[in-house]
């Protein structure tokens, strides 16, 4: 069976939809398919259609790429598709929708790591001065 957006396959109009992310890529090297698809989770879900896609792996100038079709996102939307949580979390930063609160706990949480490291750092490099 093929899916539909390849033009076949079963389409149900009245079907609960979700707009998800689809992990594709191998091992250690994850990429990902912003698709629509039927909110029941099966394991083959068909994809009906894909809305943009999404590298979470850094490039060499330390960006995370992303590509969005938002007039077909508005589209979805409208149709009353459901948005999962890291879908939501990239259009909040994407600003097409209000930041998501685990984007909010996300930074709070680095910034925190971030804090402790340099604290560290420096109590090693105090250290360090006075055996010296």
């Amino acid at each position: 069976m093929l899916p539909p957006a390849s033009g076949t396959g079963q389409y149900f109009e009245k079907a609960a939809k979700s707009i998800r992310l689809i992990r594709q890529g191998c091992t250690n090297r994850p990429f990902y398919h912003i698709s629509v698809t039927q909110r029941k989770r099966l394991n083959s879900q068909p994809v009906i259609e894909q809305l943009g896609s999404y590298d979470p792996m850094p490039n060499i100038n330390n960006e995370k790429l992303v590509a969005l079709n938002l007039e077909r996102i508005k589209f979805w939307l409208g149709k009353g598709a459901q948005v999962s949580t890291p879908v939501a979390e990239i259009l909040g930063l994407a600003g097409f929708f209000p930041i998501h609160p685990r984007s909010y706990m996300t930074a709070w949480r680095n910034r925190k790591t971030e804090r402790e490291n340099l604290a560290k750092q420096a109590e090693e490099a105090k250290t360090k001065e006075n055996t010296d």
